[in-house]
């Protein structure tokens, strides 16, 4: 079952540039669901027509199985999101920003202390919000997010501008988020190598079109058979010879073979051979393509 759910969803500024093409978006229930892509993919769109802060022009919006344009209190009622900059009060420290937040949103007031200390902010009583780090500044925008205890929580870039220590502090705790409070996560970012710690599932947009979406492990396989072993050797064509006696098919680049990536026991028994054989061997090593470089590979296609 997907808890948000979009159908040929297309939003365009003008006639002559549409901005989302068709855009069939699943994100399943409980899932850390990564929306992936460049800066200016649609991305932001996407989520803010989800969130009814652009009016859908075409195609089918589902939350929680029920259809955004008749359900839109309800469903908001029961999602959370932090969209670009965090809106937040300098002069008010973090506790009395949730309250005001508390008050538009009539929650529990005890719900106030609970996300703070989720985020690990409860300790931050006196210091004013304008003194915050970065970091600490994104923490309470979740915390915002989070204080109508939702269902879905939907993030725009939440790590952008981070350094590595404040990438970790909010990757940990929306994992956090969702183990223990089985909340649905859909987060964007154009850090796809940061992503890849956080997300169970994934879709790639590129100029306004969906590339991939399924699972992390899927998207992983496509890391896996764009990988390759490069072999560096002082007799290229005869250990060409010996790679085809074993079906081993390579290619030679730049002075160098390059064939399949095959596992560390196969790779042993192949090096022992050639130096059998009279062979130098300089090197062996296993090229391993990022997340990067297989969106690279998927919008280049």
């Amino acid at each position: 079952m997907y808890c948000v759910e979009t159908n040929d969803l297309t939003y365009r500024f003008s006639s002559k540039e549409n901005i989302l093409n068709n855009i069939n978006l699943q994100v399943p229930d409980g899932a850390i669901y990564g929306f992936l892509g460049p800066n200016g993919a649609g991305k932001t769109t996407t989520l803010k027509l989800l969130l009814g802060l652009l009016k859908k022009q075409e195609g089918m919006i589902s939350i929680f199985n029920k259809p955004f344009s008749s359900n839109r209190i309800e469903i908001l009622r029961k999602t959370g999101s932090l969209i670009e900059s965090p809106s937040l009060y300098g002069h008010l420290t973090a506790g009395e920003n949730l309250k005001v937040w508390q008050k538009i949103s009539r929650c529990p007031e005890k719900n106030i202390m609970e996300v703070l200390e989720l985020v690990g902010l409860k300790d931050t009583d006196r210091k004013k919000v304008k003194q915050f780090s970065l970091g600490m500044k994104q923490r309470l925008g979740i915390a915002v997010a989070l204080l109508n205890n939702p269902s879905l929580l939907i993030l725009d870039e939440p790590t952008n501008g981070l350094d590595p220590n404040g990438m970790l502090e909010i990757r940990e705790l929306l994992k956090k988020i969702n183990t223990e409070r089985g909340i649905t996560i859909l987060i964007s970012s154009h850090l796809l190598n940061e992503i890849e710690k956080l997300v169970t599932h994934a879709g790639i947009i590129h100029k306004g079109s969906i590339m991939f979406q399924g699972t992390l492990n899927e998207l992983m396989s496509r890391q896996q058979q764009s990988s390759f072993t490069i072999i560096d050797t002082n007799e290229n064509s005869k250990t060409i010879k010996i790679l085809q006696g074993h079906n081993i098919p390579a290619s030679l680049k730049n002075d160098r073979l390059l064939l399949p990536v095959t596992n560390k026991y196969e790779i042993a028994k192949l090096n022992a051979e050639l130096v059998q054989q009279g062979i130098e061997v300089y090197e062996i090593s296993i090229v391993k393509n990022d997340l990067e470089t297989i969106f690279m590979g998927l919008i280049n296609n």
